[in-house]
């Protein structure tokens, strides 16, 4: 039995045949990163915990040719989901296609989460930048996930340069704050219903997650929540579990918020004591 058709058998906790990006149809909604865990086996272990079919790898292009990155590499095919690299720590356009291409040619793959940096705190997308590469990357056959903001007009314009998938931050990169605009998120939704959007970064708790896909997301892409956990293993199954419960409570059709009580029990012929 592969790795693949395993870990698909031992976790099958957010199958959802619909899940389709750039014509390749997943079974889970959970993306997950590689970077930051405590060893190679707890990675190895979250990743078949989590069931994610995608991992994101960042190119590390001062070990690409040594033996620990081709041990890494090894480790990320064994567990038989498909890479998506990425070209994290890109503060410029040149910088972020360069990264791009050599990505490419080490995984074989179009597949590229996009990632220009503009502002070293936050680690907030330089948007015009990653228009522009977007464009570029699109042009030469790439298949851009662009980790962007939750602004309607640069949507527009990233779907324009050739995305056919946006990833909005849902908080800062690693910061745990879960969705901080969840009004921008919703609007990026309705605005865009046919487009595959997936919250990434700043998902700290399975409640975070289960919180963008009841919002109607179609995934969400996490690393430290996962990594620097007390438990990685343990908690890449509650993201899976947080994941399929956000999803199946969207498809039910929640109630919607109201400022006054509702009674639950009739009061129409109750009981009156005299």
């Amino acid at each position: 039995m592969t790795a693949a058709v395993d870990r698909r058998n031992t976790v099958a906790l957010t199958q959802t045949p619909d899940f389709t990006l750039y014509g390749v149809t997943l079974a889970s909604r959970l993306l997950l990163g590689t970077s930051q865990y405590p060893s190679p086996a707890i990675l190895a272990e979250a990743a078949h915990a989590s069931s994610a079919d995608v991992l994101t790898v960042s190119l590390r292009r001062e070990s690409a040719r040594l033996r620990e990155g081709q041990d890494f590499w090894r480790l990320i095919r064994d567990i038989g989901a498909r890479v998506l690299p990425n070209t994290a720590g890109c503060y410029s356009v040149k910088e972020a296609v360069t990264t791009a291409q050599m990505a490419r040619e080490v995984f074989s793959t179009p597949w590229i989460k996009l990632e220009v940096i503009g502002e070293a705190d936050t680690l907030q997308p330089d948007v015009f930048g990653l228009v522009e590469a977007a464009r570029i990357l699109a042009s030469e056959g790439f298949e851009v996930f662009p980790y962007t903001t939750e602004d309607l007009v640069v949507a527009e314009r990233l779907l324009d340069a050739g995305c056919k998938v946006l990833m909005p931050w849902g908080a800062p990169i690693g910061s745990g704050k879960g969705l901080n605009n969840v009004f921008g998120l919703r609007a990026l939704r309705a605005h865009f219903p046919d487009v595959p959007l997936i919250v990434d970064a700043g998902v700290g708790l399975p409640s975070h997650a289960a919180a963008a896909m009841e919002l109607g997301y179609d995934g969400v892409l996490l690393n430290t929540a996962v990594a620097k956990a007390g438990d990685p293993i343990a908690m890449a199954r509650a993201f899976a579990q947080a994941i399929q419960a956000g999803r199946a409570a969207f498809l039910a059709g929640p109630t919607q918020p109201r400022d006054m009580a509702s009674p639950s029990t009739p009061v129409v012929g109750r009981a009156v004591l005299i």
